[in-house]
């Protein structure tokens, strides 16, 4: 599947960039299965869709320790502030899937400008990117707070547009859910599927305009 080539980049950050996998053992240490991740985060993604539904202010951090309190006393486990913290701790010290940096590199290299947008604080990945050496290539690193309103809200494709000084039509993102690249779709962007788990895409959904493995594959699709 051929895509034409954008100005700008788009990368999405939290499963696309980052692998939430050392967070199962967070929520064992606190005495959850390690599947509560998948509850827990699917949860996180629901409410905070919910709330920019009805244009409400969604806080990433407070509805990610909201949901993790309540999965705690369902279990029976002391849900203070202490333990919540502790767990979500975590999300600041993730690491990038392997193929992320040599993919972005080789996509760098070719003139591509590359940001990020998260759903969740920018901040929370800053770590991340500086121990991966990612820092110097990524133009920006924007997420939800200015537009308030969640991806796939189209108010926040328009806001990382606006930021980078291009048209919609001009941009592409790249991402693990099918949901952000259908918000992307109907924003006007291009829609990059990267399907690590080889999962079929949803045919509810807006089809994406390329769909690959990994970034070292989308890396392969331009770099020549």
């Amino acid at each position: 599947m051929a895509a034409s080539r954008p100005e700008v980049l788009v990368l999405d950050v939290n499963e696309t960039l980052s692998d939430l996998t050392p967070m199962r053992q967070r929520f064992e240490a606190a005495g959850l299965p390690g599947d509560s991740l998948d509850t827990w985060f699917a949860a996180v993604l629901r409410d905070g869709f919910a709330l920019t539904a009805v244009e409400a202010p969604a806080d990433f951090g407070a509805i990610a320790a909201d949901i993790l309190t309540g999965q705690l006393a369902a279990a029976g486990v002391d849900a203070g502030d202490d333990a919540v913290r502790g767990v979500l701790s975590g999300m600041t010290q993730l690491k990038l899937h392997p193929d992320v940096v040599p993919g972005l590199q080789r996509l760098h290299a070719t003139g591509l400008r590359l940001v990020t947008l998260t759903n969740g604080a920018a901040r929370m990945s800053e770590q991340m990117f500086t121990d991966a050496g990612l820092l110097p290539l990524l133009e920006q690193r924007l997420d939800v707070t200015k537009p308030g309103r969640w991806k796939p809200h189209r108010a926040a494709y328009e806001y990382a547009a606006e930021a980078c000084g291009v048209p919609l039509d001009r941009m592409a993102l790249a991402a693990v859910h099918p949901w952000d690249i259908d918000g992307a779709k109907r924003a006007g962007l291009q829609g990059w599927y990267v399907d690590r788990r080889r999962t079929s895409y949803p045919r509810t959904f807006t089809a994406p305009d390329l769909v690959v493995g990994d970034f070292e594959e989308l890396a392969a699709q331009f770099a020549g």
